[in-house]
C-alpha cells in the first residue's frame, strides 16, 4: 500500500508531501491544475522513462519519492537483492536532472528502472484515461483477456515453440534452396577432411618431431661438447674431480685443529657430489646420443609432408589440429543441413510442440472468455446499459505466435440486439462504461495492493456517475483505490479527497495539493457541480451528495 508521496520541483508542484491511507480517495481539481502529475510522479517511481520536461523550469533537477507498505509477495526478492527493510517499508526514489538523466534507489541504496519495474508490477496498478481506445486493437482485447485468465505463462510458451518452429522451418526452406551449394560445400569439408586423415598428424607431434630433428641434426656437435665436458670434470690429473678432491683432503686434515672450517668441508663434499653425478649423468647422455641419419631423414621426410599439407591448407603447421577440429565441426553442421529428412523432421517435432501448447491455450482462454463476458454483461446492467450484451468470440484464425484464434470483443446495447465487434457498434460513451466495467473486474483479481484510475469515468455523467462511484468505493474495501476524476458524484463517494489547484506567484505557475476537510469537500464537490458559480442550490446538493 502507498503511504505517502513527496515531490519536489516536479513540473509545475515545487515542493508537496501527501500521505495515504486505506479505502477509495480522489483527486479532483480545474483542467489544468496538475491532476494527472500524480500519475506522473508514481510512474516515475515505478520505473517509467525520464524526460527533461518533468524539472520544474528554473530548478536542477526534480526528486520523487514514495513510501509503500512491502506486501509479503515481495519479501523473498527483496532479500535476494539484499534492499530489504526491518520495518517491513519499501522507500523507492527517482532524481531526474536538467538533461533528463535519472538515478533510482531502493531503500537508499542504486537501483536499475528494470528493479523498479519488477517492484511496479507487485505494487501498483494503473488504468489509464485513454484505456477505452486501447480496446478497439485486437492486441488489446488479446492481452485483456490473457491477463484476466492467469494464462501469461502459457502465453509466453507458445511463442517460444513459435519461434523454435519458424527457425527449423526456414532451415529447411534454406537447405531446399541451396542444395546444390550445400553439397558442393559438403564435398569440399569431405575432401580437406580426408587430407588431415590422411597425414594422420597425432597430438603433440610437430612440437616432439622439430625438438627430435633438431637434437638428430646437432648431433655430432652434441656428442664433442658432451665429451670435452667428461674430460674437464674426470681427467686424472687434470680434471675438475680430482682438484676437488684434493681441495677436499687439505681442509679434512684442517679440521683435526679447527672446527670452524666444517662449513667448507661440507660445501666441498657437496660439489664432489655433485660433480660425480654429472659425470654419471654425461655418460648415460652419450650411451644414448647417437649419429642417426636414417632418423634423421625419417623425421625430415615427415616434416616435410606436414610442412605440404599446411602450406596447401595456408595455415601454420602447430595450427593443423585446430584445423582439423574445425573442419570436422563444419562437416557435421554441413552433413546435418543437407539431410533433408532430418530437418523435415525436426520442422514436424517443433510444429507439434507448439500445436500443444497452442490448443492448450485456447482451451483455457475459451473458460476465460465465458467468464468474462458474464462478468462484463452483469456489470454493463448497471451502468446504464441494461439489456446489454458483453461477449468475447474465439475465431479460429491462421496459426501464429499468439495462438489458434483471434480474440474479438462483441457488444450489443440493448435487449434483443445481435452482439457485434466493439469498434463497430459502440458509442464514445458506452465503449468508456464498458472500459471501466473491465478495469474494475480485472482489479478485482488483481494481487496489487494499489490501483489507480486516471479518468477513467470521462464520457459518463448522471445516474451512470454515480454507479462508478459505487463501484470504486467497493473496490476501496479490497484495495487501497487511487482516483483522478471530473465527476462530482463519483468524488463524493471517496473516502479522503485531495484538491489540486494553481496559481501563479511572480509570473511562475504552482500547483497547490491539499486534503479536504469536511466543509472543503462540500465546496469542492459544489465547484464540480456548478462550475465557477456556486449557489446555494449547488452546495445544498453537494451536501446531500456527500451525506449518502
Amino acid at each position: 500500500m502507498l503511504r505517502t508521496l513527496h515531490l519536489r520541483d516536479f513540473v509545475i508542484v515545487d515542493q508537496a508531501e501527501l500521505h495515504f491511507d486505506a479505502g477509495f480517495t480522489v483527486f479532483s481539481g480545474e483542467t489544468g491544475a496538475g491532476k494527472s502529475i500524480l500519475i506522473d510522479a508514481l510512474s516515475l517511481i515505478l520505473g517509467a522513462r525520464s524526460d527533461a520536461r518533468f524539472v520544474r523550469e528554473g530548478c536542477k533537477r526534480t526528486d520523487i519519492s514514495g513510501l509503500f507498505k512491502a506486501p509479503e509477495s515481495l519479501a523473498q526478492w527483496l532479500e535476494e537483492q539484499s534492499l530489504e527493510s526491518d520495518q517491513n517499508e519499501l522507500v523507492l526514489r527517482r532524481v531526474i536532472d536538467q538533461q533528463g538523466r535519472s538515478k533510482a534507489y531502493i531503500n537508499g541504496i542504486p537501483a536499475t528502472l528494470a528493479q523498479l519495474k519488477e517492484l511496479g508490477e507487485h505494487l501498483v496498478d494503473i488504468h489509464g484515461q485513454h484505456a477505452h481506445q486501447s480496446l478497439l486493437q485486437p492486441s488489446s482485447q488479446r492481452a485483456l483477456l490473457d491477463n484476466q485468465g492467469g494464462h501469461n505463462a502459457l502465453v509466453q510458451e507458445v511463442q517460444q515453440h513459435w519461434q523454435g518452429w519458424q527457425a527449423a522451418k526456414r532451415q529447411l526452406t534454406r537447405a531446399l534452396e541451396q542444395a546444390d551449394k550445400l553439397n558442393e560445400e559438403r564435398d569440399r569439408l569431405e575432401w580437406q577432411a580426408s587430407e588431415l586423415e590422411r597425414l594422420d598428424l597425432q597430438e603433440n607431434e610437430w612440437e616432439t618431431l622439430t625438438t627430435e630433428h633438431h637434437r638428430l641434426a646437432h648431433a655430432q656437435s652434441l656428442l664433442e661438447n658432451a665429451n670435452r665436458a667428461l674430460e674437464a670434470l674426470d681427467d686424472d690429473e687434470q680434471g675438475a674431480r680430482h682438484f676437488l678432491n684434493t681441495a677436499a683432503h687439505q681442509i679434512e686434515h684442517m679440521l683435526r685443529h679447527d672446527e670452524t672450517v666444517r662449513s667448507l668441508y661440507e660445501t666441498l663434499e657437496s660439489a664432489r657430489i655433485a660433480a660425480a653425478e654429472t659425470v654419471s649423468d654425461l655418460n648415460a647422455y652419450l650411451d644414448r646420443i647417437d649419429l642417426d641419419p636414417e632418423r634423421l631423414a625419417q623425421a625430415e621426410q615427415r616434416m616435410s609432408a606436414i610442412f605440404e599439407l599446411a602450406r596447401k591448407f595456408r595455415i601454420e603447421p602447430e595450427n593443423i589440429p585446430a584445423f582439423q577440429a574445425d573442419i570436422e565441426q563444419k562437416l557435421q553442421e554441413a552433413s546435418a543441413n543437407a539431410d533433408i529428412s532430418h530437418l523435415q523432421h525436426d520442422v514436424e517435432k517443433h510444429y507439434q510442440q507448439y500445436l500443444k501448447a497452442a490448443k492448450a491455450l485456447s482451451k483455457v482462454r475459451a473458460k476465460a472468455a465465458q467468464t468474462m463476458s458474464q462478468q462484463v454483461t452483469e456489470a454493463m446492467q448497471t451502468l446504464a446499459m441494461n439489456g446489454g450484451r458483453f461477449e468475447i468470440s474465439l475465431n479460429v484464425g491462421s496459426e501464429s505466435a499468439h495462438g489458434l484464434e483471434t480474440v474479438e470483443f462483441l457488444v450489443s446495447g440493448h435487449t434483443g440486439a445481435t452482439p457485434r465487434p466493439l469498434a463497430k457498434v459502440a458509442s464514445g460513451g458506452e465503449l468508456a462504461r464498458i472500459s471501466l466495467a473491465l478495469s474494475v473486474i480485472a482489479s478485482q483479481a488483481a494481487r496489487v495492493p494499489t490501483l489507480i484510475f486516471d479518468e477513467v469515468d470521462s464520457g459518463v455523467g448522471g445516474a451512470v456517475a454515480e454507479v462508478v462511484g459505487q463501484l470504486l468505493k467497493s473496490l476501496g474495501t479490497q484495495h487501497q483505490v487511487l482516483c483522478v476524476t471530473h465527476l462530482p458524484q463519483v468524488a463524493a463517494y471517496g473516502h479522503h479527497h485531495y484538491r489540486v489547484s494553481k496559481k501563479v506567484v511572480q509570473n511562475t505557475t504552482k500547483s497547490k495539493i491539499e486534503l479536504l476537510a469536511t466543509a472543503d469537500r462540500v465546496d469542492e464537490v459544489a465547484r464540480m457541480l456548478g462550475g465557477l458559480e456556486i449557489t446555494d442550490t449547488t452546495i445544498r446538493h453537494a451536501k446531500e451528495m456527500l451525506a449518502r
